[in-house]
């Protein structure tokens, strides 16, 4: 089976900064993309940012500048550096990957979410 991780969420102040990082494991043959997904209360879940197995990045809009999403190309682990935070960041943040696994399956799987809290 395959299991994401996330890990770096906490309490950060305005302006200030975080690393999340995600870590994918098991029945894992090939990594198509990673994403970092986020879940603000009262509003529906929203793509933060999205990195494919050609390194291309996406982001959402309102973090652009601010977030930086990376892949090193040698492990199936993904980061999410925010940088810049506002009170408005404030959400549990979702990690996914969307892979093929060895028994050639391929599926969007879901870490269990960390918290990310900006407030002053």
């Amino acid at each position: 089976q395959v299991q994401l991780e996330e890990s770096g969420g906490g309490v950060a102040q305005p302006g200030g900064s975080l690393l999340l990082s995600c870590t994918a494991s098991g029945d894992i043959f090939n990594i198509y993309s990673m994403s970092w997904y986020r879940t603000i209360p009262g509003k529906q879940r929203e793509l933060v940012a999205t990195i494919d197995g050609r390194g291309l990045r996406d982001y959402l809009e309102s973090v652009k500048g601010r977030f930086t999403i990376s892949k090193p190309v040698r492990e199936n682990i993904v980061y999410l550096q925010m940088n810049f935070l506002k009170p408005e960041d404030t959400a549990v943040y979702y990690c996914n990957s969307n892979l093929w696994t060895n028994s050639g399956t391929r599926g969007d799987y879901w870490g269990p979410g960390t918290q990310v809290t900006v407030s002053s």
